[in-house]
């Protein structure tokens, strides 16, 4: 019997997996050769995709990609199934620079295994983190994430030691845990690759997270974008629950905890931890004022950790190996690893993860390999739609919050969009007011009127018909928007148009000094 790999993933689905899967079951069928292929998450080199790992004598793997269905023939004549040599052979995947020059302590199981075999979960170290959590108690729990340097990867960028310290340290007969799984953010994938790639992760990295702080019940609100995803968690929460590690006493412990999936309504906005709050609690999806914080008075008036997946699914590698373990990678304040998801006007497109530290240029260019088209590298976009343009000169900057935001950029969800010289980046910053007016959900004027503002006076600029006062006047918008919204959607929004402005001034018709003499401080 041989037994072959090919990824579930939905990117991998998106560019033909199943039907490469079902392709050779029907060869093999037709051959009269016994097989078995598992369908596994993906180890995110999606330029690669779909690829085929066959195991061979020992558990050796040897990949093939990217195959197509007119491709396996070839690939059974060749002898493949004992790893003979094809022009699609790629060796040994986890030899491959792309995969061989990161550190993978969230990704470090995916692609490997069936998602949903807790049997292989457990075999590769799952759930040692959560008993070891047990073993050490609530406190300690907490002081090894504060050790850990972990901080919200949702784009905040908050210690998650300090926020789970505020809800354990909350007099409440019931709290809960809520992962917001609304990845919304263009360019952003990691969520939807762990949930489906690896759900047991973020399933333990919660229960650790309820144990922390005295929670016994947690939920995953789950953007409605993701149906694989949901349907892996789903199967995956009921599984744990058959073997008695969700809704039963924790090994040995007087601790349960259950939790259940949340799918969400569509609205960006409700990837902010207080519009998601209202989604759950059946509302429409607004922005609540703060104080209080969610972490005092968050689901239906409890106390509440919001985190997202990444942050969640970190938890489980700093309990195993310790908060000053994880420490150890990173710079500065940026501790740990980030998943960075390389997307946009690439040549190798995917997910890399890698200690904060690591230059954009190195992302980019190391790992990305530069521009698919060929042509000269514009300026990147991290952090999401509503993130800003960095220029290529710019590149040499470290991946740390802090220093990223010495030239007003963000890491935002680890999320960079390649641009190439052919890209008219003033189209690309009207787009974010576009965004903004199309999904703010109404609470703050700043971010109702000042969206739909903004994209009327940039307009006006495009199509050649502003003056200097519509210059200044969109400076004076933003500057309201950045400091007057309620939350990050209208705070944001500014961003990409004010860093279009200052870094490519030409591609609004102005000039450098033109531009200076209305920016100031912004």
């Amino acid at each position: 019997m041989h037994t072959l790999y090919i990824a579930k993933d939905y990117s991998a689905i998106a560019v033909g997996a199943d039907e490469v899967a079902f392709a050779v079951e029907k060869e093999a069928f037709l051959r009269n050769i016994p097989i078995r292929i598992v369908r596994t998450g993906s180890y995110g080199l999606y330029w690669l995709e779909p690829v085929i790992e066959v195991e061979l004598e020992g558990g050796r793997r040897i990949a093939y990609g990217p195959v197509t269905e007119e491709a396996i023939g070839s690939l059974f004549d060749s002898g493949f199934l004992e790893g003979s040599d094809h022009p699609l052979c790629l060796g040994n995947l986890q030899e491959h620079p792309y995969l061989k020059k990161q550190t993978r302590l969230i990704f470090e199981r995916i692609g490997k295994n069936d998602p949903l075999s807790l049997d292989s979960y457990m075999a590769c170290g799952g759930f040692q983190g959560l008993k070891k959590a047990i073993e050490l108690g609530p406190d300690k729990v907490i002081d090894q994430i504060t050790k850990s340097g972990l901080r919200g990867r949702g784009g905040a960028a908050f210690p998650t030691g300090i926020k789970w310290k505020t809800t354990k340290g909350a007099i409440a007969s019931q709290k809960y845990i809520v992962c917001n799984a609304d990845e919304g953010d263009s360019g952003t994938f990691s969520d939807r690759m762990v949930m489906e790639g690896d759900p047991f992760l973020l399933i333990e990295g919660m229960a650790i997270a309820g144990f922390a702080v005295g929670a016994d019940k947690g939920y995953i609100y789950l953007r409605s974008e993701y149906p694989l995803a949901h349907e892996v968690l789903n199967k995956a929460i009921a599984v744990c629950r058959s073997q008695g590690i969700l809704g039963s006493p924790l090994f040995g412990s007087s601790f349960s905890f259950d939790l259940e999936v949340f799918l969400g309504a569509g609205a960006y906005v409700c990837g902010e931890e207080t519009a998601l709050l209202e989604s759950l609690e059946g509302k429409r999806g607004m922005v609540r004022p703060r104080p209080p914080l969610p972490a005092l008075k968050g689901l239906w008036g409890k106390p509440t950790v919001i985190n997202n997946v990444i942050t969640l699914a970190s938890v489980p590698w700093i309990l195993s190996h310790g908060g000053e373990a994880y420490a150890a990678y990173g710079v500065n304040r940026s501790k740990g690893t980030l998943p960075v998801q390389l997307s946009g006007n690439l040549k190798y497109p995917g997910l890399v993860e890698v200690p904060f530290g690591i230059s954009l240029r190195d992302l980019v260019y190391g790992f990305g390999g530069g521009t698919r088209s060929g042509r000269p590298l514009k300026a990147i976009q991290i952090g999401g739609p509503l993130g800003p343009y960095l220029p290529e000169h710019l590149l040499d900057i470290p991946l740390d919050y802090e220093e990223l935001s010495k030239v007003k950029g963000i890491v935002g969800h680890g999320g960079i969009i390649v641009f190439d010289d052919q890209t008219n980046l003033a189209h690309m910053a009207h787009y974010a007011m576009e965004f903004c007016a199309e999904e703010s959900c109404g609470k703050c004027t700043p971010c109702r009127i000042g969206s739909t503002r903004g994209m009327e006076l940039m307009e006006k600029i495009l199509m050649g018909k502003g003056s200097r006062k519509e210059l200044e006047l969109l400076f004076d918008l933003c500057d309201t928007m950045l400091h007057a919204s309620l939350c990050g959607l209208g705070g944001m929004t500014p961003f990409p148009v004010l860093s279009a402005l200052r870094h490519f001034p030409e591609d609004f018709g102005y000039s450098k000094e033109e531009i200076c003499a209305f920016a100031g401080a912004l």
